[in-house]
């Protein structure tokens, strides 16, 4: 499995991948974009099997990138990794083509509890 992991805190995407290695994610390749522009180009370059995005971004925010990946017919599972999670925020990534939106701050169990549905 190739997840992309989108976020423009290397440190979050450093706390993503940790949590994804402790769920059961470690034999994943992993891929990383500072923000929503940078990972419209790996999606098309590296074709990832699962995209874990922030929300809030500079360039291309999660949402925004989201709604292009879409519009281009790009089904690939795409899921918010973010702090804001308000239910009108779940509402707009679910309609938008979200699978799941995980809150942080998180746990591994959390990653393994969703990603364990869509994987």
């Amino acid at each position: 499995m190739k997840i992309l992991v989108v976020d423009d805190s290397k440190a979050m995407r450093m706390i993503v991948l940790r949590a994804l290695r402790q769920s059961g994610f470690g034999d994943a390749e992993t891929i990383e974009a500072e923000d929503g522009a940078q990972a419209l180009e790996k999606v098309r370059d590296e074709q990832p099997d699962l995209i874990l995005s922030d929300w809030n971004m500079p360039n291309l925010t999660g949402i925004e990138f989201l709604k292009e990946l879409r519009a281009s017919g790009n089904e690939t599972t795409f899921g918010f990794v973010t702090s804001e999670s308000t239910p009108a925020m779940r509402e707009q990534a679910i309609a938008a083509g979200a699978a799941f939106l995980i809150a942080k701050p998180f746990t591994p169990d959390a990653f393994e509890a969703v990603l364990s549905t869509v994987s």
